[in-house]
């Protein structure tokens, strides 16, 4: 079925919302709200459809031209078809939004948005899908079909140079690969799948195998080093680090700032991760405490933290070692996934009771969900800065400093 609607209303994530002649809730990804569109409906539910836009009909002013051929196809980006000045706006409206729909917060005081200093080539990690033909691409948005691509905007100009030199053996087993870009534009490509693969490229970098017994070196070194306000972060290939450094820069300068020169007893990273935070908050404390998950992330936060001998590390999930620490932290810093705070890690937090909460975000939706909960516990909400971390894409991280009277 094809319809004619008008774009009425934007949502978080790459939909707009219109309404069907029944009534029933229409998304449609990759609009601009206020225009006029044809649209294909391509799934039906007793309440809500979803359709895919076959045509503007007519076109918001906002709208621009995307940049890259498979806008739209392989699910990458959100918003090539904005000016970044809107992608900011927006991003930031979708913040205030949450904060107030699923938070409950009236007037949440939200900041206005750290932009990317680079709005295209800012990603130093990025991960490719192999197609039938063992050829790069990325997964459609909303499906496990990889669409097989000829170019991309996001990655560091060093990993495009070697991305599309990558060819794979549609037979061997290898499901994806990653490239990473380091200080001075070091690569450290990474595949992953069922058996180390054998490959040619000829491209100085270095390259390893994560399977399920671990990594395996299989050329150079299993890590790259990057530069976050003059200090370097040791990095494994099974580790997490922020993709835009740039912004991470700007993120880590936030909560320094936020610090003011107070200097604490003790300071809880949770989800600490190779210790971005950890490194410039270590010499404003006498004690700090980290907790992560990953072992590779562990092992990393090890050797950038090892100037420190105030410094505990625990390795496992926050919502088990935070509510047994036994501690009472003059400030906890949080940087969960996506999905947010499990419930016994916000019971560990609460219980805890810092005089100081940091909560660094990737959802906006899940922030306000945990928000109200310390709201309503009896913390105080500052302000709620966020960063585009993720130009093009509907993503947004953010920084939320909470205070509470503590006796």
């Amino acid at each position: 079925m094809i319809v004619d609607v008008e774009l009425t209303a934007e949502t978080y994530g790459p939909d707009c919302i219109a309404r069907l002649p029944d009534g029933r809730t229409l998304f449609v990804p990759f609009g601009v709200v206020g225009e006029t569109v044809k649209v294909e409906i391509v799934e039906e539910k007793k309440n809500y459809a979803r359709g895919k836009i076959v045509k503007v009909l007519q076109p918001a002013a906002a709208r621009i031209e995307p940049r890259c051929p498979h806008f739209g196809d392989c699910g990458g980006c959100h918003y090539q078809h904005l000016p970044y000045g809107a992608q900011l706006a927006l991003k930031q409206r979708i913040v205030t939004q949450q904060l107030q729909r699923i938070g409950k917060i009236e007037a949440p005081p939200v900041m206005e948005i750290v932009p990317s200093p680079l709005e295209w080539n800012y990603r130093n990690t990025v991960q490719f899908h192999l197609s039938a033909e063992g050829k790069a691409g990325y997964e459609r948005m909303g499906s496990n079909r990889v669409v097989q691509i000829g170019e991309c905007h996001l990655p560091l100009a060093a990993i495009n140079s070697l991305w599309p030199q990558v060819e794979i053996d549609a037979e061997s087993g290898i499901e994806r690969f990653s490239i990473r870009a380091g200080a001075g534009d070091d690569l450290l490509l990474a595949f992953e799948g069922a058996n180390p693969p054998e490959f040619e490229i000829d491209f100085p970098l270095s390259v390893v195998f994560l399977g399920e017994e671990g990594s395996t070196l299989l050329s150079g070194e299993d890590y790259t080093l990057h530069q976050v306000l003059g200090r370097d972060f040791h990095v494994t290939a099974g580790a997490f680090f922020q993709v835009n450094t740039a912004v991470a820069e700007k993120m880590v300068a936030h909560v320094l700032a936020a610090l003011g020169g107070r200097h604490y007893r003790h300071i809880v990273d949770a989800y600490c991760g190779v210790g971005l935070f950890s490194a410039f908050l270590a010499p404003r404390c006498d004690q700090l405490t980290g907790i992560e998950l990953s072992e590779a992330a562990c092992n990393d936060f090890a050797t950038n933290l090892d100037e420190f001998e105030h410094v505990a590390l625990y390795m496992g999930k926050v919502e088990q070692v935070l509510p047994a620490l036994e501690i009472r932290p003059d400030l906890i810093l949080l940087d969960p996934p996506r999905a947010g705070l499990d419930a016994r890690a916000l019971e560990g937090l609460l219980k805890a009771q810092p005089q100081q909460v940091i909560y660094v975000s990737c959802d906006p939706a899940t922030l306000a969900r945990d928000l109200r909960k310390l709201l309503d516990d009896g913390y105080t909400l500052q302000s709620v800065t966020p960063f585009d971390m993720f130009p093009q894409t509907y993503h947004v991280e953010t920084i939320s400093l909470l205070t509470k009277e503590t006796h």
